[in-house]
């Protein structure tokens, strides 16, 4: 057998080597990809970054939360019917001073007047009607700087039952939701309010009768120179300076 020059030999080795390369994966590093951030970076208040937004937390939003111990009339009985004169400029100082009308009780008491109400609707009438419930001490100071008598506004240094939740400021209604008549409208300082003043027509005496009996049968407590004013003759109960939330109604 003949032999290949050196020559042949080293050409044949190299294009044996090419033909190798060529069939061959390519050995070259992947390109690596940069990774998606887990959460984007918020700023906090002092100039700091955090990986996720704060919790929000429901209860601290609510500005004024209802205190334990107290109730709002209309959650116990939807059909008492609510005139909040402090709600609106139809009052004695014809001034808006309550920013919302809303009727609160201490729990006792707004069960007293819920089966007050009760009581009337059995006997063919509408039930009762509310003037005022449940007075904050700051709204006292506005009606005192009103008015700083002590004969028609109570001194909010020593406060009032309205201020402690205990008092409420009432009339009757017929079945059609008519206010019976009294002889005097809510508010009225004159001795035509008082409840010794007979000088005035029979059914007027009989209305302010049947309110003075039903409220007492309940352990409610007339005062002497405002026919619509009741008050819990049993329990004690502290000034009360928190204010009831508009939003919330």
């Amino acid at each position: 057998m003949r032999k290949l020059p050196y020559s042949m030999k080293y050409l044949a080795l190299s294009l044996l080597v090419l033909l190798l390369n060529c069939g061959s994966s390519s050995t070259e590093p992947p390109i690596e990809r940069p990774k998606p951030p887990i959460a984007e970076a918020q700023a906090t208040d002092n100039g700091s970054q955090s990986s996720a937004p704060p919790i929000r937390n429901p209860k601290s939003e609510i500005r004024n939360p209802i205190p334990d111990g107290w109730t709002e009339i209309t959650a116990l009985d939807p059909s008492i019917r609510l005139d909040l004169r402090y709600a609106t400029s139809n009052n004695f100082v014809k001034e808006k001073m309550y920013d919302c009308g809303r009727c609160f009780f201490r729990t006792t008491v707004a069960k007293a007047l819920v089966k007050a109400h009760k009581a009337l609707q059995k006997q063919g009438y509408g039930g009762l009607k509310m003037y005022d419930c449940y007075r904050p001490r700051p709204i006292q100071w506005k009606l005192w700087k009103k008015v700083p008598d002590p004969r028609y506004v109570a001194d909010p240094r020593k406060g009032s039952m309205h201020n402690r939740g205990m008092a409420a400021d009432l009339t009757i209604v017929d079945k059609d939701g008519k206010e019976l008549d009294m002889g005097t409208e809510f508010d009225f300082f004159g001795k035509e309010a008082y409840h010794a003043y007979t000088e005035l027509p029979k059914q007027v005496l009989a209305n302010r009768k049947l309110l003075l009996k039903t409220m007492a049968d309940v352990g409610m407590k007339h005062t002497t120179t405002e026919w619509w004013h009741y008050s819990l003759r049993n329990g004690k109960f502290g000034l009360a300076d928190w204010v009831w939330d508009c939003e919330g109604k």
